[in-house]
């Protein structure tokens, strides 16, 4: 391992009772003690996203969506959760063509679908937990209520969102104390937040979907020109869907199906597996190339075919099998980049996302994503709830023929995926890289740190990163429409020169590389190992 590819020396975890990664501290520390206190790895998980909500309210919360992959020790099996919301029974393409807009806005009410989060949450405790909700989420009704420490990290996030926050007043009363983010160190407490939570710790999902939540949600869509009403959140349920797998070295590696960009995981892995790339040097030009040539080819498919299967059938055989992976793979030139783009992608390039996994002392693991899309979501906090509501909305195409387009009563396009790997049919890693358009591309990257070449779980997510945006976009003052590999500082300019000689644009930036965490289940040693990324405020810890 060369130091230049590692800029940062965080040590890995060693537990063998349980163990929890996420990217805030105190959260972490509420599911251990969730875990001593008897509950089980889905209890933990609810635990640490419901402190999320309060912690780190610009990233999730009770106004966003959740999607979960949950390995049962008693089953011996997998199982996946679906907890995103639909868009509104009466919202239509043609309302945006009579606003004159050819594209749904990221804020304000317009880009409002169902939360899925709550019912994500029952519906996980009701099939798999061992303690109630209100035993749950009692620790994030006390922060919300008796105040927390901003933490570093989170609290620039916070403030980056200032301007904002000042539009909409109800989220500036909420969210901007004093007219202002707080700083560092700031004990910031919510109490309206805290009364949502203890409504649903009271009277279950019923007070959030039909009670007096639901009733401030509708209320705030329908002053401010919105489509969301009480039948499309009562109307809301999340969806067990059968996790799909794609073979790689001597691992197989699950994500959950379209509407989620999962697949692209298990595409660009497809892809990668008949390559040698561990004689390749690791971030060397070579290997750079190999990885960016296969996200551009799965990214569009990606574009194309990846939809809510209620509404489309997206062709999941076929983007894995053999025969269209091996024409997938013989299309990539190892001394020529591609520069054929799939379909402008949008909005997907950003995106704040918290990701969290959870291992007990019986084995049961969690991977949970939970987001509200962008910073602080739509930017709009109903009046008296205490949380944003999501803008996943937003990620819904106007044109008509794409499998994507909006419809009424239809999940968008998502781009929050946990990820999971097994190995002969036992768990051995929970893991995601939370980030829009960036958690294929970072899931990827972390897969082949490790199986590829050996690095542990901390050193796997410490390595540095790329991320290819295939928009147009801009290097300095010119504009390419090949799109543009950005590499984290730190990877060596002679490998940027190799890209570039390739036919990439290359560029260095810092940030927006993803936000990982993963737990490694040791079945030999019966030990777990923890890793946690180290650009965020998180940690993994375990006992």
């Amino acid at each position: 391992m060369m130091n230049s590819l590692i800029t940062r020396r965080r040590s890995m975890v060693l537990g063998s009772e349980g163990m929890v990664a996420t990217s805030q501290p105190l959260a972490v520390q509420v599911g251990l003690d969730t875990l001593k206190r008897g509950g089980n790895a889905i209890d933990a998980a609810i635990a640490v996203n419901a402190t999320l909500g309060v912690v780190e309210p610009m990233s999730c919360g009770l106004g966003g969506d959740l999607f979960a992959i949950v390995w049962d020790v008693k089953s011996e099996s997998l199982y996946g959760l679906n907890g995103s919301g639909r868009s509104p029974y009466s919202l239509t393409r043609e309302a945006f063509g009579e606003r004159e807009l050819d594209r749904i806005p990221l804020r304000g009410v317009l880009p409002w679908s169902v939360p899925g989060c709550v019912d994500g949450w029952y519906k996980l405790n009701e099939r798999f937990g061992h303690l109630s909700i209100a035993e749950i989420i009692a620790p994030a009704i006390a922060y919300a209520e008796k105040g927390f420490p901003v933490s570093p990290r989170i609290a620039r996030a916070w403030a980056r969102a200032t301007d904002l926050l000042k539009e909409d007043p109800s989220s500036a009363e909420t969210f901007l104390p004093g007219g202002k983010a707080p700083a560092v160190g700031d004990i910031f407490s919510n109490p309206d937040l805290g009364r949502s939570l203890r409504a649903i710790a009271g009277s279950g999902q019923d007070a959030f979907y039909r009670g007096e939540t639901a009733e401030k949600i509708v209320a705030t869509s329908e002053r401010l020109g919105g489509y969301l009403s009480m039948r499309d959140l009562a109307d809301h349920e999340s969806t067990w869907v059968e996790p799909i797998s794609a073979p790689y070295r001597d691992y197989d590696v699950w994500q959950l199906p379209p509407n989620t960009q999962g697949l692209a995981v298990l595409q660009m892995l497809r892809i990668l597996d008949g390559f040698e790339l561990a004689r390749m040097k690791h971030n060397s030009a070579e290997y750079l190339h190999h990885l960016v040539e296969a996200k551009k080819l799965v990214y569009e498919d990606r574009a194309r075919a990846y939809a809510d299967p209620d509404f489309y059938d997206p062709p999941v055989e076929h983007l894995l099998s053999d025969d269209y992976t091996k024409r997938q793979r013989m299309q990539i030139d190892p001394e020529h980049a591609s520069h054929e783009l799939p379909p402008e992608d949008g909005v997907l390039h950003n995106g704040d996302t918290v990701y969290l996994t959870v291992v007990d002392g019986k084995r049961n693991a969690v991977s949970f994503i939970q987001s509200n899309y962008y910073g602080f979501g739509s930017g709009i906090v109903p009046s008296g709830v205490g949380f944003v509501i999501q803008d996943r909305g937003a990620l819904f195409d106007l044109n008509p023929h794409a499998a994507n387009r909006l419809e009424p009563h239809k999940r968008p396009f998502h781009t929050i995926i946990p990820g999971f790997v097994t190995q002969h049919g036992r768990p051995v890693f929970s893991f995601g890289v939370m980030g829009g358009d960036q958690q294929p591309q970072g899931q990827v990257q972390v897969l082949c740190n490790v199986i590829d070449f050996g690095m542990d779980v901390q050193q796997a997510g410490d390595a540095l990163r790329f991320r290819h945006d295939g928009s147009s976009s801009p290097v300095g003052d010119v504009m390419h429409d090949g799109g543009i590999l950005y590499l984290e500082p730190g990877i060596p300019e002679a490998v940027a020169d190799g890209l570039r000689a390739r036919g990439h644009n290359v560029a260095y930036k810092e940030g927006g590389y993803g936000g990982y965490q993963g737990i490694w289940i040791d079945q030999e040693r019966n030990a777990l190992h923890g890793g946690s990324e180290s650009r965020t405020d998180g940690c993994a810890c375990g006992y």
